[in-house]
């Protein structure tokens, strides 16, 4: 027994038709309209930080009582409490403050990093950006600062970032 293929060139014709509209239709959004980020005729800060806050608490040796509760793979030279602080941290445009937080320690434990995503649209021209921070919230002074000059152009993108190992704040 046969199966009739009836009308198959009219069935590729019609499938070509309408992958091609389709086409046309996903060039056109492609391209059109066309998304601006932000005005031209302003800047762009972006802040962006990843840090752990330092450990709350002291870390204390254990003693024998406690190390013999302890199974043998658990058995460690000192105990650390888990919590880490918060992490306070501010951005001071032209003296005057257009951030500030108090940013909580990530993790159910909040053991975890603290994050910060910020975008900040300013007008171009210079400016003196000072970022502070502090990485627990007993100290009296903020452990991290840094400051710059920087002569933002119209849509130019300014990224203020953090990292650990170099011990500061970097600008790009």
């Amino acid at each position: 027994m046969s199966v009739a293929r009836p009308n198959s060139i009219a069935g590729f014709a019609g499938q070509l038709v309408f992958f091609a509209i389709l086409l046309v239709v996903l060039m056109y959004f492609s391209t059109s309209p066309p998304y601006k980020h932000f005005s031209g005729d302003k800047a762009l800060l972006k802040l962006s930080i990843r840090h752990a806050g330092q450990i709350k608490g002291k870390c204390h040796k254990p003693s024998e009582q406690e190390l013999a509760k302890l199974s043998p793979n658990m058995r460690v030279s000192k105990i650390c409490p888990r919590e880490r602080s918060e992490v306070l941290l501010e951005l001071e445009l032209d003296g005057k403050f257009i951030y500030q937080d108090r940013l909580q320690p990530s993790g159910v434990k909040r053991d975890g990093v603290a994050n910060v995503y910020r975008r900040f649209l300013v007008p171009p021209g210079q400016h003196k950006l000072v970022v502070r921070m502090k990485d627990h919230i007993e100290l009296s002074e903020y452990n991290y600062v840094n400051q710059v000059e920087v002569n933002l152009a119209p849509a130019q993108i300014f990224v203020i970032d953090f990292e650990t190992e170099t011990g500061g704040f970097i600008f790009r």
